[in-house]
């Protein structure tokens, strides 16, 4: 199968990690070579066929980029965009007015969380948070409810949410569903096949994968995305050439990283379920996860997060200034693996009381599984966690 192939026949029967590498690319004139060109300009003739602009998000990478992103999430069209938050924002921005109402998942990403009290709520859009029990959805729908979001898995405590079930109230009540599907990766889960609308991305974590690019996407039918287009335009959530074409690089390589980062994450998780330094472990590839079953059940692996509690006895800064191959850093997904305090990073902008509500505290660790050998980075953990 060509390139060529790959992009007039996007339906074509084709492994997800061979569209890694393949989807989307449009074969190029003989001296170009094999990869997609870098078109830096930001000024085009305007006169034939459309005005193109990187802003439009009508170049040759944008488009390449993202037809792969689509081809991944099994989905018709996809926007990338210059940030996950520009992603989620979009969405909520595109699809909802002052006096509407949304639901959420409770524990969902901070930045979400701060993007809703921030701005969206002065701006007249209300919401209300829902437990993740499918049989208590129907019940927050409104008359002018518009869309449910949520994540699976959670981050960082790692809840896992009955996607299909989701989708199928969702349609029942002609709402939009959205799920951010960040941590799981369109090689380890795929909403849109269950029945999702639209599922978005900070491609800043796997997508891009090696710490160095922020970008994000959304990805739906061709309607939906259309329909988001305009917003995003608006809002100049966009990147330029060079960074789509780190981004169409990096991506070629997401099967291999996130099957490595996944078994050595299952590695770990393990280990510290059975150290007596560790209070408790949130990772659903663990039998007694209570979200287990569901997690095995749609998803083809448990992926490369997990996040951990430290027993009481344990001095969380001493056992983050003991690491030496784990580095304590803000963001995940990359090859190297990172770890953070969520209260501190990722919900440090949440009020409070609702990060005590969800025990997010100095305690809670969230770990970012790369692609190291599991035996150093557990020796690294374990000299940390023995000697604190």
């Amino acid at each position: 199968m060509s390139d060529q192939d790959l992009d007039q026949n996007p339906n074509k029967a084709c492994q997800k990690s061979t569209e890694c590498v393949h989807a989307g690319a449009v074969a190029q004139p003989a001296a170009l070579g094999v990869n997609t060109p870098v078109v830096t300009s930001s000024a085009f003739d305007y006169r034939v066929d459309h005005v193109r602009y990187p802003r439009y998000h009508n170049t040759l990478n944008h488009e390449v980029v993202a037809a792969r992103v689509a081809a991944l999430e099994s989905g018709e069209a996809s926007l990338v965009t210059a940030s996950g938050m520009g992603a989620i924002s979009a969405v909520f921005l595109g699809l909802m007015k002052p006096g509407d109402h949304a639901i959420l998942l409770d524990g969902i990403y901070g930045g979400t969380i701060d993007l809703v009290t921030g701005l969206l709520e002065p701006m007249g859009m209300r919401f209300s948070t829902w437990d993740g029990a499918p049989d208590s959805l129907p019940g927050l729908v409104e008359e002018h409810t518009r869309l449910v979001h949520v994540e699976s898995p959670t981050n960082p405590l790692m809840d896992i949410v009955d996607l299909a079930a989701v989708a199928r109230i969702a349609q029942a009540h002609k709402l939009i569903s959205v799920v951010d599907n960040t941590f799981a990766t369109p090689l380890l889960q795929r909403p849109l096949e269950m029945g999702f609308d639209l599922v978005v991305h900070s491609g800043t974590k796997y997508l891009a994968g090696h710490s160095d690019l922020l970008c994000g996407a959304i990805v739906g039918n061709g309607e939906l995305i259309a329909r988001l287009k305009p917003t995003v335009i608006r809002l100049g959530s966009s990147l330029n050439g060079r960074e789509l074409s780190l981004l169409e690089r990096s991506m070629a390589t997401l099967a291999v990283r996130v099957e490595r980062q996944s078994a050595n994450a299952g590695v770990l998780a393990r280990r510290l379920g059975e150290h007596g330094a560790v209070e408790t472990v949130y990772y659903p590839g663990l039998a007694d996860h209570p979200d287990h079953d569901l997690a095995k059940a749609q998803m083809s692996d448990f992926g490369a997060m997990l996040s951990f509690r430290l027993a009481g006895s344990v001095d969380p800064d001493r056992f983050l200034n003991r690491l030496a191959l784990v580095r304590p850093a803000v963001s995940l997904g990359g090859v190297e693996t990172t770890i953070c305090q969520p209260a501190r990073t990722s919900h440090a902008k949440v009020a409070a009381e609702i990060r005590q509500r969800l025990n997010i505290n100095d305690r809670l660790m969230r770990l970012s599984v790369g692609i190291e050998a599991a035996d150093d980075l557990w020796l690294d953990l374990d000299q940390a966690l023995s000697d604190t």
